[in-house]
């Protein structure tokens, strides 16, 4: 059996207005991928009931957060509606230096700074709702968020969906199961970048060696 040829990990953002379901096709990616861990942000907004400290998000007041963003201990940070959010640097740089893949539910700021930052790791992939009638509706069947929430976030949509030339990848997710399958095949043939394959070069000149 030929032995795995080392790789660097990658960066898989997934980028999207509220209700047009990157959430739901990360959590789906995740479970069908064993290769992928999901990015876990720091944020200053008030814990949910149901979320635990360390696996959905850090949360942090905010002046630790300042100090981290003036430390530059994250990656990426944007204040997204009152609150503010960032990505730890260190645990990042660690898991694709190991050859991790990581999945970030992030928004089109974070997405621009993640591509300052590492723009070869980068894989970013933007999801728009098949109409703003659909979103309307996805984001009223939530049932999490009041009234007044959902037109804040309807209201902020088409600023959100003007960045989605900034993407690699542009999925229109009319159904989730497709939408995945879609990510998955993006995912498969980045994994398979010659520039990440960074044991290539000692694999190739081992075949012409003979061995």
């Amino acid at each position: 059996m030929t032995p795995p040829i080392a790789r660097r990990g990658l960066m898989l953002v997934l980028s999207s207005p509220s209700g047009a379901g990157k959430t739901t096709i990360s959590r789906l990616l995740l479970e069908r991928d064993s290769g992928l861990t999901m990015s876990v942000s720091v944020t200053t907004r008030p814990i949910r009931p149901g979320e635990v400290e360390g696996r959905d998000y850090y949360f942090v007041d905010p002046t630790e957060f300042n100090l981290m963003v003036n430390r530059r201990d994250l990656l990426e940070h944007a204040k997204v509606f009152d609150n503010y959010y960032g990505t730890p640097r260190k645990p990042v740089e660690q898991a694709l230096q190991d050859g991790h893949d990581i999945i970030f539910d992030i928004d089109w700021q974070g997405a621009q700074q993640l591509a300052q930052e590492a723009r070869e790791d980068l894989v970013s992939v933007f999801i728009l709702p098949p109409s703003t009638e659909e979103l309307d509706r996805r984001l009223h069947s939530r049932a999490r968020d009041p009234a007044d929430v959902v037109a804040k976030r309807m209201a902020k949509a088409p600023d959100e969906m003007s960045h989605w030339a900034e993407y690699d990848f542009i999925i229109v997710n009319n159904d989730v199961e497709e939408s995945v399958s879609e990510v998955q095949a993006i995912l498969a043939a980045e994994r398979l970048r010659r520039q990440r394959q960074v044991g290539l070069s000692e694999f190739v000149k081992r075949l012409q060696e003979g061995y």
